[in-house]
């Protein structure tokens, strides 16, 4: 390394602690340490004895009762490691191409509407809402599966020196740990690429991710399915489902973590003082909001700061989708109601599906861990929280002011 080249410390706070510890701890303990952290990384590549040590560990931390059956954790392994491989046998069997023409325009609507929420919050100066509109119009969307993954040629190439053998497990895992940190660090020295199919290259899995780095939107194939998505269904409940998804993804763009990058994904502070100041107040309320929720069956009180980045994107998010739908409504017209369902109107049906997408039940060791470690409120509180500072919500449903679903007070970023 040259000793003039630039370094970015992310936690200068860490290294600095570090130094202290290693300085006045026993090297018995430090080697002890790092034994028992490959250890612990290595458990469920060991004997079944060693996995019941993990089991032990997770009922105590979770409330698991039961061993994760050995297939579906092999399953979830293979699948952890070869994201790429397995998302081309995944989009070839199970995706559906129409659900990307479908996407593309629901998130064209959400984007359109925050763009109308840019320009009607009061709250916001003008030098900070062009840039904030600068930013929103400059977020790159990433759609079911890059078309890379589907050319065998590349994963070859992505997997080039990785050995993996069926009579060795634990070996394979070995193996995999070597490749994952030799092809992190090989990255170490190359210019970055935020394009790079290889970032977006897991479709896969049930999930959805906003990049500030990137300044990027990301859903998966495997997210467009289920409760979030079906192609053959009215949009009401696309937009309810996924459609909240995609508000919630593009409000972390504004969210108090990702509102402190630029539209090219730089660290930057591109707010007005004054504006700032006004985001942080409306931010505090839904902090405060958060923060009086009790999970009762636990009797824990939420952390409203901790959990603040998702809160706003949740609220945001959802009115945004609503918005959206009624775009959509405007150019393709009523949709008829559901049978079986005659008794809710399209527009309940939209908040229906979108509590649809939270339904969760936990154990109570899982909760606690979530309310003191999590970044998301409890799925409950999900819905609970921006469903309640919703007028929409309020009138579809004829909730009388001033009742849990519609108090007099609520609160609202964006």
């Amino acid at each position: 390394m040259d000793e003039n080249e630039r370094v970015i410390v992310d936690e200068p706070g860490y290294f600095k602690n570090l130094t202290n510890i290693l300085e006045n701890t026993e090297n018995r303990t430090i080697a002890n340490y790092m034994m028992w952290r490959v250890t612990r990384a290595s458990l469920g590549y060991f004997t079944e004895q060693a996995r019941k040590i993990q089991l032990e560990f997770a009922k105590n931390i979770t409330g698991t009762k039961t061993e994760t059956p050995r297939w579906k954790s092999c399953t979830g392994s293979a699948s952890g490691s070869f994201g790429s491989p397995v998302g081309n046998l995944y989009v070839q069997k199970h995706f559906n191409e129409d659900a990307k023409d479908k996407m593309l325009e629901m998130v064209r609507d959400v984007r359109t509407e925050f763009d109308i929420v840019l320009n009607e919050v009061d709250w916001m100066d003008e030098a900070t809402r062009k840039r904030a509109k600068a930013k929103l119009s400059t977020i790159k969307e990433y759609i079911g599966y890059p078309e890379e993954i589907m050319v065998e040629k590349n994963l070859e190439e992505l997997y080039h020196g990785l050995e993996v053998d069926g009579a060795n497990h634990f070996h394979n895992g070995l193996n995999m740990a070597v490749w994952g940190t030799n092809y992190a660090w090989g990255k170490l020295r190359e210019k970055i690429d935020k394009t790079d199919w290889k970032r977006h290259g897991r479709p896969a899995v049930v999930n959805a991710f906003y990049s500030s780095v990137e300044n990027s939107i990301q859903f998966p194939a495997g997210i467009l399915q289920g409760n979030f998505f079906g192609s053959d269904r009215p949009s009401y409940m696309n937009y309810g489902a996924i459609g909240w998804v995609i508000g919630h993804e593009i409000t972390h763009g504004f969210d108090d973590q990702g509102r402190q990058f630029d539209k090219d994904g730089n660290l930057a502070d591109w707010w007005e003082k004054d504006t700032k100041d006004k985001f942080l107040e409306k931010a505090n309320c839904i902090i405060w909001q958060y923060g009086n929720y009790t999970a009762k069956s636990v009797n824990k009180s939420l952390n409203g700061v901790n959990t603040q980045g998702e809160n706003i994107a949740d609220n945001g998010g959802i009115k945004e989708a609503y918005y959206a739908y009624d775009a959509w409504v405007s150019r393709h017209g009523e949709e008829p109601r559901l049978p079986g369902l005659q008794n809710y109107t399209p527009k309940q049906m939209f908040w229906i599906s979108a509590a649809n997408t939270w339904c969760s039940k936990y154990r109570n060791k899982a909760l606690e861990k979530r309310i003191e470690t999590g970044a998301h409120s409890p799925g409950m509180f999900r819905v609970r929280g921006p469903f309640s500072n919703s007028h929409q919500f309020a009138n579809d449903f004829k909730c009388p002011v001033g009742s849990p679903m519609n108090p007099k007070k609520k609160c609202e970023v964006w």
